[in-house]
């Protein structure tokens, strides 16, 4: 996606485009590896020396405010962000700290939501040791 046309999404969805948030919304649509705001400021400070973590963590909350983000919490330690808006689950494996997506039906999780709840987002995070991991150890 070029950086007029991530600017036009910006503004369709009521972020003002600013040079930061073009970069960081540019970053998470090309990384799709559920990056922290210390990787996003490490992989872009070299083209924007201005930047800080401070204006990396601003960007991403217009973006995840505006809906075109979503911020994971799977670990109380560290905000991930994600350009993958659509419902999934997240796994994060203990021993190499990736978080990969997994599918998750809309169905599985109305069965466990309380009845007469109407849920239209959720989270769904799961910790444990990855396929890659377990060939290791």
């Amino acid at each position: 996606m070029t950086k007029q046309r991530i600017s036009d999404v910006l503004r369709s969805h009521g972020v003002c485009p600013t040079q930061q948030r073009v970069a960081v919304y540019e970053y998470l649509l090309t990384h799709r590896t559920h990056p922290t705001a210390d990787t996003i400021y490490h992989a872009l400070v070299q083209e924007f020396p201005s930047f800080s973590r401070t204006t990396v963590y601003n960007s991403a909350k217009a973006l995840a405010k505006a809906g075109l983000i979503r911020v994971i919490t799977i670990d109380a330690e560290e905000q991930r962000f994600d350009a993958g808006i659509e419902n999934h689950g997240h796994f994060r494996c203990t021993h190499c700290n990736e978080v990969f997506d997994f599918p998750v039906s809309e169905e599985s999780v109305t069965a466990l939501s309380p009845a007469s709840f109407e849920g239209n987002t959720w989270d769904v995070y799961v910790t444990g040791v990855c396929p890659h991991c377990q060939a290791s150890l």
